[in-house]
């Protein structure tokens, strides 16, 4: 866990403090945008803060397994640069938890992990 990268401390301590034994964080990275406060990434599952609930907070755990797709969502052209933005889709049966953030070398390190461990 000493490697393991993040923006927030707090995020990180929130994600650390619901480990399971032997699960090691990877990258804890805030979001930007309305509705999904941060995303975890750990060895055996991606953890989403969602803030789209009225007055509540969930976060939800989804094991590598359950996720059918990864992909970076941009504005641009294909002949644009393909990690322009700093946003990603994770596709899990038919739901789809978008992520902003700040910067697009997030979201780069954030789908080459989830593909890693989808592959």
């Amino acid at each position: 866990m000493a490697n393991a990268t993040y923006d927030r401390k707090e995020q990180f301590q929130q994600i650390q403090s619901g480990l399971l034994t032997g699960e090691q964080i990877i990258a804890v990275y805030d979001a930007v945008g309305t509705g999904t406060g941060f995303i975890g990434l750990t060895d055996r599952r991606v953890i989403i803060q969602d803030r789209s609930f009225v007055k509540r907070y969930a976060i939800t755990s989804i094991p590598y397994s359950k996720i059918t797709s990864v992909s970076v969502v941009s504005n641009k052209s294909w002949g644009g640069e393909f990690f322009s933005t700093g946003s990603i889709a994770i596709h899990v049966g038919t739901h789809t938890y978008e992520v902003e953030f700040r910067g697009a070398q997030k979201s780069h390190h954030v789908h080459n992990v989830i593909l890693h461990y989808i592959s």
